[in-house]
């Protein structure tokens, strides 16, 4: 079936779509350099992700590279032109209170290794799919906008609004609104993506993920929403949950069922297509609600602080509308719900510790 390149195949979508894409009979070929490493510290490395996949997936082979790096990408795509059958594209800066420390790295990652991977691509395998793990980012801090009702432990949309069904679909702005520095970078990848479909005819997609999360989650304060608070859980460490009373709304999706939705697209592609693709109705809570989930997995009171300051450009809610995606691809099928995915990674961060 040919080869598929994964950027950031040691991260959290990464290294899922390297597993499920070797489970399909492609050979992968993974690119990934630990940079979550320098963005988080040592806890968040990807190394035991990285050791997994090369000693558990018999089909994968590692390059430790940079995107951004122009020399190495050429010739890794161009040692296997002709083979390549898609492009996942994973590899990030994924924080937008890190970007704020360092816009020039956050951006040149996000944007300028996009800009490079779509270049080479279209140069050695215009023909491969080119999927593009996007950000609900894009659309800034336009949501807080929207009508929302205040509950006991969450924020909520107005009954009746369009949204309210389904979530937030595809025809929000992406302008006129405060991004973060991160949000941003993401959407000039996003557009760029996007450009190369429309300009250049290439089968490409940007999935805009809501929270991605999953045991393979390498959760830091700064970045992995899920993983990193049940770790605290887990571990009695200190949690801190920034701004609008804790009842912010999270829409939480498993690395698996985002990357099948990947998979689903590989199979029947389409040209410049952008997908909402979170966990939606489907597998949403607030902050406030997965404290109280985590505390049921422990059996434990979580030691927890509130800040009232909110982080840049961050949701007061964001569920995301799914429905363009499944009418597209109707097979396609959640396999995890919020507390399935809760306790599958506190199980693997209690087997973590345990070692």
């Amino acid at each position: 079936m040919g080869l598929v390149v994964v950027s950031g195949s040691a991260g959290l979508i990464g290294s899922e779509a390297a597993r499920l894409f070797a489970d399909k009979g492609l050979d992968v070929v993974g690119v990934d350099n630990d940079m979550r490493k320098t963005f988080f510290g040592s806890e968040a490395s990807t190394a035991a992700n990285r050791r997994r996949l090369e000693t558990e997936v018999g089909r994968y082979r590692h390059v430790d590279a940079d995107i951004r790096d122009e020399a190495a990408m050429e010739r890794l795509f161009a040692d296997h032109k002709g083979d390549i059958a898609a492009v996942v594209h994973a590899a990030a800066q994924p924080s937008h209170d890190w970007a704020a420390s360092d816009p020039v790295t956050d951006f040149t990652i996000n944007a300028n290794g996009t800009l490079v991977l779509l270049e080479t691509a279209r140069r050695h395998c215009p023909d491969a799919p080119f999927l593009f793990t996007s950000t609900n980012k894009v659309y800034g801090d336009a949501p807080n906008r929207l009508p929302l009702v205040e509950g006991e432990t969450r924020w909520e949309l107005e009954a009746g609004h369009p949204y309210a069904e389904h979530g937030i679909d595809e025809t929000m702005s992406i302008d006129g609104s405060m991004h973060s520095l991160f949000g941003v970078s993401k959407a000039a990848a996003d557009l760029m993506v996007q450009e190369y479909g429309r300009y250049f005819g290439m089968k490409t997609a940007c999935f805009r993920g809501g929270c991605l999360t999953g045991p393979a989650h390498a959760g830091a304060e700064l970045h992995g929403f899920l993983a990193y608070l049940v770790k605290c859980a887990v571990t009695d460490s200190p949690y801190t949950v920034f701004g609008y009373k804790g009842k912010q709304v999270r829409d939480n999706i498993h690395a698996f069922d985002f990357v099948n939705a990947m998979w689903h697209f590989f199979e029947n592609p389409r040209t410049a297509e952008v997908y909402n693709m979170g966990g939606s109705r489907h597998s949403h809570c607030s902050m406030l609600e997965a404290i109280a989930i985590s505390e049921t997995l422990t059996g434990r009171p979580m030691k927890w602080t509130y800040d009232e300051t909110n982080r840049a450009g961050d949701h007061m809610w964001w569920v995301s509308d799914v429905t363009k995606f499944e009418e597209h691809f109707p097979a396609w099928r959640y396999r995890y719900d919020l507390k399935t995915m809760m306790a599958e990674i506190y199980d693997a961060t209690q087997s973590t510790l345990q070692k």
